[in-house]
């Protein structure tokens, strides 16, 4: 692989910013950063634009928007992972940990129809080099769900499998603690309820979490500790779901609804993800805590693109304005972070050694906008 040096960049470090420096690759590696100006022969002149490493994403569910593209219209699993694949790489994510449903609560569902298609899809894509950015399964495990450990049973051995959340989206806890506001979710999704059919649908929820939740929470947890895969809890609202998630095992608290939480995962040492497009939006579209609220308090580790790629770039760069955080703290929550919770050593930090996964940034009226991305040394955007 050849050596490419970019220079003339401002270098976003992870704990500090060289104003003015060139990054030189080789290998797929990076070798060498110093600061200073000037163009060496052969060198691409960043023009002052910022360097970055690869986004780390650990939770995105945009494939599904791929999937159906129109509500009841299911498109081929393969097109759909090599678009949304360009959409992440666009976006100046590397590292991509597609979060597949293994079950849902709701009768009719693309997760239910897509699961084994879209790993299938997925694997196949990164076999054949298709694909920009590099690939990881991130199992989101509905625990109410009856079919749910049969669901996993095939998938979980898979090398590529590296987080499995436990989620429990019963009405009436966590996310949903607010029946109402379940109910204009759903509302939204077309599910055609009236006020019997609702509170049918609530009771016969509660009757499977009764039966599955704590025996599937068990079995989950187990399996993934006996494979070495990381765990995270899922929309944690208090201090006992806390205490829950460190019983188990677990390292990584994403979304919780409540400062409480966000409080009680700091103390435990759990690393607290939230989403990438509540920072864009100015607030929870569920109507959860926000994430620039746990910024303040500085107690947000992560930021996942959840169901939007580009807003995992957009909301890093928002937190230097809305949080007064410095840029290096601020991307690091979408590279270096992310990327020590799950366990990659090898990136999410421009050093010496690690893997030359480099993305170049112009800010074009204060919004970054993506102009290069190189994965591995090779440039994939």
């Amino acid at each position: 692989m050849n050596t490419l040096t970019l220079c003339n960049a401002r270098i976003v470090l992870e704990h500090d910013v060289i104003e003015c420096g060139t990054l030189v690759i080789d290998g797929g590696l990076i070798a060498e950063i110093r600061a200073g100006s000037g163009q060496p022969d052969g060198a691409i002149d960043c023009g002052g634009d910022d360097l970055l490493p690869g986004l780390v994403e650990i939770h995105t569910d945009n494939l599904e928007k791929h999937l159906m593209p129109r509500n009841g219209a299911l498109w081929p699993s393969l097109p759909a992972v090599i678009v949304h694949d360009a959409q992440c790489a666009a976006a100046g994510i590397t590292t991509v940990f597609d979060a597949l449903s293994v079950g849902d609560l709701e009768g009719e569902s693309v997760r239910l129809d897509t699961l084994h298609s879209s790993f299938a899809a997925i694997d196949a894509a990164q076999a054949q080099d298709v694909l920009r950015a590099e690939h990881f399964f991130h199992l989101r495990c509905e625990l109410a769900y009856p079919g749910l450990l049969a669901e996993l049973a095939p998938l979980i051995d898979h090398p590529a499998v590296k987080l499995i959340s436990v989620m429990d989206h019963t009405p009436g806890q966590r996310q949903y603690r607010d029946l109402d506001q379940y109910k204009k979710y759903y509302a939204k999704k077309q599910v055609a309820w009236n006020d019997d059919t609702f509170l049918a649908a609530v009771d016969e929820r509660r009757a499977l979490q009764a039966e599955y939740s704590a025996r599937h929470q068990q079995a989950v947890v187990e399996l993934a500790h006996a494979r070495g895969i990381a765990l995270a809890s899922h929309d944690d609202t208090d201090a006992a779901h806390i205490a829950v998630a460190v019983r188990d095992g677990v390292a990584i608290s994403e979304f919780p609804t409540t400062l409480e939480a966000a409080r009680a995962a700091r103390a435990a040492r759990l690393y607290t993800v939230m989403g990438a497009p509540n920072v864009v939006r100015g607030g929870s579209h569920s109507g959860n805590v926000a994430a620039v609220e746990l910024a303040r308090a500085d107690l947000l580790d992560i930021l996942s693109s959840d169901y939007v790629p580009a807003s995992l770039l957009h909301a890093a760069y928002l937190l230097t304005e809305q949080a007064g955080w410095s840029l290096a703290k601020a991307v690091a929550t979408v590279s270096a972070r992310p990327a020590r919770a799950v366990g990659l050593a090898d990136r999410g930090t421009l050093a010496a050694g690690y893997r030359a996964d480099v993305v170049r940034v112009r800010r074009v009226g204060g919004l970054p906008v993506v102009q290069s991305v190189w994965r591995g040394g090779r440039q994939v955007f």
